[in-house]
């Protein structure tokens, strides 16, 4: 495998978790509008994002491969709970 290939096997990899990050960080500014959070939304992006890369490793060193249900329902899990605590959900 060549670095082009590498390179594109990592990025197809990470690509949920940049796309549910991105989704999860505009969606909270729509659906919780009374609630503004002190970070702006590049920050909320990289962290969800991280947060989601994270669970997506996780899920392939649990399983052995990329691309289960369950590791993609822990990445939303994850990236959800991720973005609740930046906007302090638990002071409602």
């Amino acid at each position: 495998m060549g670095p082009i290939d590498l390179l594109l096997h990592v990025l197809n990899f990470l690509a949920p978790a940049l796309w549910t990050a991105l989704a999860v960080a505009l969606l909270s500014r729509w659906v919780i509008k009374q609630k503004s959070s002190a970070l702006t939304l590049r920050k909320q992006v990289v962290l969800n994002f991280s947060a989601s890369a994270l669970a997506l490793v996780l899920g392939l060193w649990w399983f052995g491969n990329d691309g289960k249900m369950a590791t993609f329902s822990a990445m939303v899990l994850v990236c959800a709970t991720s973005q609740w605590l930046m906007l302090r959900g638990w002071r409602a």
